[in-house]
This record gives C-alpha cells, structure tokens and sequence, in this order.
C-alpha cells in the first residue's frame, strides 16, 4: 500500500513543518521590519520565545474547561498530520487516500473551530471578541478554499491530492485553461490571508483582537499554540503550493529526490513570505468589516473560474 511505503516520508515532511515554521515566521518579520526601515526581532526569535515559553509557570483561569486546556495539543496535532497528508516533498501524498481536499479542508476547520472555541472557553470578553472574529474571518474565506478545490478535483476528476498535484505537474491541467488561472489567483488571496497578513490580520499581535484567543494562555500551552500558529501558515502555503506549484517534489522517492524537492520546498516557501512581505509594506490594516470587499472579490473570482469550467473553458 503507498500510504505505508510513503509513512516515513510524512513524518519527515511533519518534522520539517515542526522545525521550519518559527524560522518563515521570524524571516517574515525580520523581513517586514527591514522595509520598514526597522530593526526588527532576529530571524531565530521566535524559537527563543518559545523556548522561554515553555519554561514559564503556566496559568489557567479558573471558569476555563477541558477545550481551553486540550486546545494547544489539539492545535499541534492537528497541523502536524495536515503536514503528514499533503504532497509536500512528493507527487502522492504520504498517508495515502487520507490525502484527500475534502478530508484536509475539515482537519482545517478543526484547528480554526477549536482556537476559537478556546478563547470562548477562557471566559475572558477580550478573547471572545478574538474568537468572533477568528470565525467571521472564517465565513468570509473559506467558502473560496472550498469552491478552488472543487474546481480544481473536477478538472483532474478526483478529490485526491496527490493526483491533482501529478496533473499539474504533468501539464495534464493547464495554466493556459482560465479556471485554472483563475483559481489559482483566488486561491492566493485567500492563502494570504489564511497566513494571517496585513491587512487583514497581523498574526503575532497577540495584544490586539485578531489573537484575542490567545490572551489567557501562558507557559507551556501558549508556547504550543504560538508554535501551532506558524505551523498552520506553513502547511497553508505548503496546500497552494500542492495544488498549483508542484514544480520539484520527487516523483520517485530516493534519497537525492528528497533532499532536492526539501530545497525547492523551502525555497518556495521562503518566496511566498517575500511576496507577502512586499505586499504587506503598502497597506494599512482593515477594519473588519472591511475586509468582506477583499474576500467577495475572491470568492467572485472563483466563482468565476467555476463558471469557465461549466462552460469548457
């Protein structure tokens, strides 16, 4: 069975994850302060963040239950078997047919419902107002994942991503096609926003609302959470990657195959925190209920990409 040949390579792609995600996060900010003409916090930061984190006492507010104390585990393991499903070093997907875009779009779901659900849990107004907005941030993007990955399974005509990812790869869906382009740049948008970019997010302000879920935790699991965070970017970008640039993952699995499609891997990632970056250096942050003008216009375009493909586009 391919999901037992590929395991190892799953737990490779969810260590990789594990330990590269507090690097994009900190070259993101180093990077972001340097155009701000900024000093900024050291690329390696955040590992001394969590490091002093998890040697903190750890607090729990006395109204909070089993969600608040379980939801930093359930974080990390969730993300991290996100990490194991996708085609992220290979053309198949490590865990076999659990590499589906429906399954992974639920296990994405689990992580957002839980952080939110956490800060309601905490009892504390400032994290409930985070967690509201956690979920409307929700609502507004995630019927546009969902419509992009719908697209794309029809045109390769399976829900498994390690097959979209070998189409794509092999040219059998075509850039040229305008839903595939055209899902391709709504799926950007919402990837942006999903990594938690200005202007609508601002993913390490755990003092301002967009991470209120944070506020009550310490120690221990506010170190887990924060980790679980910028691994959650990562595996977002690793999905778009998946589906639209799987340019350098290994086709057959050797050694050298690997450690090449783990380099390109990074470099990919790395060129998509670039991107977000100079992007993010020109613009303000939007108020909430500004940010429904930006994800209609993505939702719009994938609807629009949906409505190429009816028509054989």
């Amino acid at each position: 069975m391919p999901g037992n040949e590929l395991l190892p390579v799953g737990l490779v792609q969810a260590l990789l994850v594990l330990l590269a995600a507090p690097l994009f996060t900190g070259f993101s900010r180093t990077l972001r302060a340097k155009l701000h003409s900024r000093k900024g916090p050291g690329i390696f930061q955040n590992y001394r963040d969590i490091f002093k984190l998890i040697q903190r006492q750890e607090v729990v507010p006395a109204q909070a239950g089993w969600v608040f104390r379980f939801t930093p585990y359930i974080v990390m393991a969730t993300t991290l078997l996100i990490a194991m499903v996708l085609p992220v070093l290979t053309l198949q997907s490590p865990l076999g047919m659990a590499g589906d875009v429906i399954a992974v779009v639920y296990l994405f779901t689990a992580v957002r419902f839980f952080f939110a659900l956490a800060g309601l849990d905490s009892g504390s107004g400032f994290a409930g107002i985070g967690a509201s907005r956690e979920m409307a941030l929700a609502v507004l993007v995630e019927p546009t994942i969902i419509l992009v990955l719908f697209v794309v399974a029809l045109l390769a005509g399976t829900t498994d991503l390690g097959t979209i990812s070998q189409k794509v790869a092999a040219g059998e869906i075509s850039y040229f096609t305008p839903a595939v382009w055209l899902a391709m740049a709504s799926f950007a948008v919402a990837t942006f926003i999903e990594t938690g970019k200005l202007p609508f997010d601002l993913a390490e302000a755990e003092q301002e609302i967009q991470e209120g879920p944070l506020t009550e935790y310490s120690g221990r699991s506010l170190a887990l959470l924060k980790w679980g965070l910028y691994m959650k970017q990562v595996v977002v970008i690793a999905l778009f990657l998946a589906v639209f640039f799987p340019f350098g993952s290994a086709a057959v699995v050797s050694t050298s195959s690997l450690l090449v499609s783990t380099a390109v891997f990074l470099l990919k990632v790395a060129g998509f925190y670039v991107i977000a970056a100079l992007l993010e250096n020109g613009m303000a942050r939007f108020l909430l209920f500004k940010a429904p003008a930006v994800t209609w216009v993505a939702f719009g375009i994938a609807m629009l990409s949906f409505v190429f493909y009816l028509a054989n586009v």
